[in-house]
């Protein structure tokens, strides 16, 4: 695994690459999303430079947990601890042009769980990617289809922290003050159309009724375990004043109560 420093290199003799003069080229030309054809337009090449088109280093935030990442460096012989994917992450951001769509749900992604600055400004861009077109043209070739399902995704597994673990489904939200409140329905091993709301500081499950499939086993932040029976719904309190990070990475609620209804 190549370092430079404490920053994970996107690939060998990445660091030792020229710098690019970012400020330079974001005033002269309104958009640098295809860094690669401008410089190409100048008679240059984006291989001379420290510069991405997209996420390439940091899609390892949206692979992994921060602690299933730490274990995969250990095991690897390198250290991973919070300092140096910090370093990494801010390293990157200075280095990315955007020039794919996929690129800002991937560092809306790792800016989330780091509950970092402009985590809305890249989600909105993957939101608005073909409603505004916001690569000048590119909409009228075909629709993004992955930065549309990825917006989803977005939201089941990182709004509602939702996971699928050994223990049972996995809820461990990160909050999010555009999107204070959100519902859906989803499948999850055998339950179909289960559906689950998220309002501030509590979340609902329902489970509809069947007398097929098990009571759904639930674990909420805390390492709390509830089930949810066919036919069921709950809900949970997460208060607000409680959400802290946990060591895996994780945004959760200190505590939990069960709430009967609404408030």
């Amino acid at each position: 695994m190549p370092f430079h420093g404490d920053v994970i290199n996107q690939f060998e003799g990445y660091g030792e690459l020229a710098e690019l003069d970012w400020d330079a080229y974001r005033s002269r030309y309104s958009d640098i999303r295809r860094l690669d054809r401008i410089l190409e337009s100048e008679g240059d090449t984006v291989n001379r430079y420290q510069a991405s088109k997209q996420a390439d280093t940091l899609m390892l935030g949206h692979l992994f947990r921060p602690a299933e990442l730490q274990e995969l460096f250990d095991r690897l012989g390198y250290r991973l601890d919070d300092e140096v994917w910090r370093t990494t992450v801010n390293y990157y951001l200075t280095r990315t042009s955007h020039g794919s769509t996929l690129s800002s749900l991937v560092h809306g992604w790792v800016l989330a769980r780091q509950k970092g600055p402009d985590v809305w400004r890249y989600w909105e861009e993957a939101l608005l990617s073909d409603v505004a077109d916001i690569q000048g043209g590119t909409t009228g070739e075909g629709i993004h289809l992955g930065a549309m399902a990825g917006t989803l995704d977005l939201v089941e597994r990182v709004v509602a922290g939702l996971e699928a673990g050994p223990d049972g489904l996995r809820i461990g939200p990160i909050p999010l003050q555009e999107v204070p409140r959100c519902s859906f329905t989803f499948c999850y091993r055998g339950h179909r159309d289960i559906r689950i709301q998220f309002l501030p500081g509590r979340v609902g499950i329902r489970v509809p009724l069947s007398r097929l499939n098990p009571p759904l086993r639930v674990c909420l932040p805390g390492e709390r375990l509830e089930t949810v029976a066919a036919g069921e719904q709950r809900w949970f309190r997460l208060p607000e004043r409680a959400v802290r990070r946990d060591n895996d990475g994780r945004y959760s609620a200190r505590s939990t109560a069960a709430s009967p209804r609404m408030e």
